[in-house]
């Protein structure tokens, strides 16, 4: 268990400053702080320590020396919780490598950055307000996660993303900026998702120099330059923002730039120059016919077609409608998946996603797969941001959590935070209803126990399909699937043998199904290369190819 060390110039017993605990913190300590006014640096070499506020918002840090940060971290594994920081000619915070977080934080530098971030470090902050500096935020040549931050009252730029940088600013409140309010250069596959950027001197969102990032559902507004600009060799994505009252264009984009806007993305009716904008709800018919042929090439599963059939001739159906003005009621995309491991929910369900996208219904096909660790965290609070944030990762798409059921278990021994992953879904996939399409999968009898988890879980879902187990004869077919898709084929009455096993195969609650399948083929290769290997000469082609029913035997053996 981690050690707490206290730190309390008046208490008896605690250690009187922060370098006094920082020397006697082991790896892993959590340095707690009594409320109070600290001055002193606090540097931090490849170390790995907590160091939080006792009260939240009762601690202020400030280094006498103005020529040095107030707290610097080396190279460390740190996290921040609940502090006051303050810098002066240098920043309030930096971190230089390693990892970091900052948590409901304050940090205020008069004639520097806040924060700086830089040299290939790993920072997630979160909830932290930065005010009344030079510049805000700075990262450089480093990872960053900056999720419902507020950067307010800033001399110069609010946010520096830049020259190798890869960060996501989520859910940010940026306002009063003297000059930029989210800068990039350099800054490769970052992303700027909902936030509200307002009050700037000049450009809200500027972009430059190779960088391409994704600006998704942002309200730029009241600036004294352009909303968003995007300079010449940028590319990236603008999709569903809001710019209001801001230099014209509103959006500029430069020649040579290959920035896409999508829907909505500019104040005025047509693309800011140099932009092509795409509307949503455009049905691409080749590409559904494709997906369709390809959802009819999978073995088996003949319900289950049918049911994706109907749903996807529905939403279609409704898509004529709409454009031809008549009205059309309501329609949810998610979706229960039940049945046994192995059944093909997982190719069906990035299928269904792919479906959606060629019918204009979701932006793109991305396809997030999560579990219960993905979701469910180790504290108050910790689980509603660790479910947000996969579900803000699917936006666009499908989230498809496997074994779903797992969230309405508890895991034993104290707190269990499942039934908050699940209240937090359930009102995310009522908000967010027409950006997602959730899809939760696991075994028919216990998805019924999770449904009824929440009152209102069971009614966001369209339909529930069930997946049932393949025959013997099926799961024949898949195995000579699998084998051709490895440039193998089944010998000589392989495949009556191959029936003949998965005949009188066990196929319990937990039979894999498909599962089984590959496993038994790649038993079935590793008996082939030591019966290759055993032969005294070099195999032809057809032998390399070949699995025989000796290969078979000696796999089932295992």
């Amino acid at each position: 268990m981690a050690r707490t060390l206290l730190v309390s110039p008046e208490q008896r017993g605690a250690l009187p400053t922060i370098r006094d605990a920082l020397e006697a913190a082991d790896d892993g300590a959590v340095i707690s702080i009594a409320p109070g006014e600290y001055d002193e640096p606090v540097h931090i070499r490849r170390k790995r320590v907590t160091i939080a506020a006792r009260e939240p918002g009762t601690v202020t840090i400030r280094s006498p020396f103005t020529d040095q940060p107030t707290v610097s971290v080396v190279d460390g594994a740190v996290e921040f919780s609940g502090l006051t920081v303050l810098g002066d000619a240098q920043p309030a915070i930096r971190i230089s490598g390693g990892s970091a977080q900052i948590v409901d934080c304050t940090a205020s530098a008069g004639y520097a950055a806040a924060i700086s971030i830089a040299d290939g470090a790993d920072v997630t902050l979160r909830g932290n307000k930065i005010n009344d500096s030079q510049c805000g935020l700075i990262i450089e040549n480093a990872d960053g996660v900056v999720e419902s931050c507020e950067v307010q009252d800033i001399v110069d730029d609010a946010v520096i993303v830049r020259l190798g940088a890869r960060a996501a600013l989520r859910h940010c409140t940026v306002r009063g900026a003297g000059f930029r309010g989210v800068y990039m250069y350099q800054a490769g596959g970052s992303s700027i998702e909902r936030c509200d950027i307002s009050q700037t001197g000049e450009a809200g969102i500027s972009v430059a120099d190779q960088t391409s990032p994704n600006i998704v559902e942002c309200w730029v507004h009241d600036t004294q330059g352009v909303g968003i600009s995007v300079g010449r060799g940028c590319g990236g994505v603008i999709e569903d923002c809001r710019v209001e009252n801001t230099a014209p264009p509103g959006v500029l984009i430069d020649e040579g730039a290959r920035t896409e806007v999508r829907r909505d993305a500019q104040a005025a009716g047509k693309p800011p120059v140099g932009a092509t904008a795409t509307s949503g709800n455009q049905q691409d018919q080749e590409q559904i016919d494709e997906l369709l042929a390809e959802l009819d090439g999978m073995i088996g599963l003949t319900g289950v077609k049918a049911e994706v059939r109907a749903l996807i001739d529905e939403i279609q159906v409704n898509e004529w409608r709409r454009s031809d003005g008549l009205s059309v009621n309501a329609v949810s995309n998610h979706l229960v998946f039940t049945g046994a491991p192995g059944t093909g929910k997982t190719t069906v369900a990035r299928v269904y996603g792919n479906l959606l996208k060629a019918l204009g219904i979701l932006p793109n096909g991305r396809f997030k797969e999560v579990s219960r660790r993905d979701l469910v965290g180790q504290y108050i609070g910790h689980t509603a941001e660790k479910a947000a944030s996969a579900f803000d990762e699917a936006r666009g798409g499908v989230l498809f959590i496997d074994e779903a059921y797992t969230l309405s278990r508890s895991s034993g021994g104290g707190a269990d935070f499942g039934q908050e992953a699940i209240d937090t879904l359930v009102k995310l996939m009522e908000d967010h209803r027409d950006e997602v399409a959730v899809i939760v999968a696991g075994y028919t009898a216990e998805m019924g126990k999770f449904l009824a988890a929440n009152p209102g879980l069971a009614s966001r879902f369209a339909k529930t399909l069930e997946f049932e187990n393949y025959t013997p004869e099926q799961l024949v077919s898949i195995s000579g699937h699998l084998a051709r898709g490895d440039d193998y084929l089944l010998g000589d009455d392989l495949d009556l043998a191959l029936l003949e096993w998965f005949t009188q195969v066990d196929r319990d609650a937990n039979f894999g199904n498909a599962r089984e399948a590959r496993k038994l083929l790649e038993r079935m290769r590793k008996s082939q290369s030591t019966r290759l290997r055993n032969i005294g000469r070099r195999p032809t082609r057809d032998e390399l190819r070949t699995l025989s029913l000796d290969d078979l035997l000696d796999a089932i053996r295992e």
